[in-house]
């Protein structure tokens, strides 16, 4: 095979694993009713994105990606009651102040859309943690936030890959069902790895915030 036949064979390749991979996601967050589903399913992505990142590509990905789903379903479960309360409560503000007619409240939609922001920069790191750590549902929501304040590089970086991706995906929305999460997953993997390895060098010893 010579250089450019390689070249199209691993390009080719490589689009379908992110595309099979987002069907997984899709389908097995469905398998669980969504609800039940979608964080062990997000949880399976981010985990097989990660193996890949650290050039594990041999393993079936329907076999690693069910054993993912299986292991952490509750535990993912339980982070994703963490996320959703907290979406709740921004939801409900945001309803409340539009509510108040006489415009007192207004004001209030700065502190709130800057912890708005911050929750989102959050959640650029949960998922990443979540399969990085060996540690529990608690503990992951403080290494992701401890990560996100030394690291605003990364995050910077993050949004900045995120932001024409969000376009692209916008414009197609067919790569968007077909790409749309694996390619989110790849993208916060990758750099959160970056990030983690920072980390954990100024420490000298891997993040562990349970204490």
């Amino acid at each position: 095979m010579n250089p450019t036949s390689g070249f199209i064979y691993n390009v080719f390749e490589w689009i379908t694993r992110f595309a099979y991979l987002n069907l997984l996601w899709i389908l097995f967050s469905l398998a669980g009713g969504i609800i039940f589903g979608f964080f062990p399913a997000t949880i399976a992505m981010f985990a097989i994105t990660r193996e890949w990142l650290k050039g594990n590509t041999e393993k079936p990905i329907l076999k690693a990606f069910w054993e993912y789903y299986r292991r952490d379903f509750l535990k993912s479960n339980l982070l994703g009651i963490f996320i959703s309360i907290i979406i709740f409560l921004i939801t409900i503000d945001i309803i409340y102040i539009q509510s108040n007619t006489n415009g007192d409240l207004t004001w209030t939609y700065i502190p709130l859309f800057a912890f708005m922001l911050l929750f989102i920069m959050l959640l650029f790191y949960i998922f990443p943690a979540f399969v990085h750590y060996d540690i529990k549902v608690q503990y992951v929501m403080k290494n992701s936030f401890f990560i996100m304040l030394i690291n605003p590089f990364n995050s910077l970086l993050i949004i900045l890959c995120l932001v024409p991706l969000f376009f692209i995906m916008k414009g197609f929305p067919a790569l968007a069902f077909i790409f749309g999460g694996s390619s989110y997953a790849y993208i916060t993997m990758w750099i959160s790895l970056h990030a983690f390895n920072k980390t954990n060098k100024k420490n000298g010893n891997p993040v562990n915030i349970e204490n």
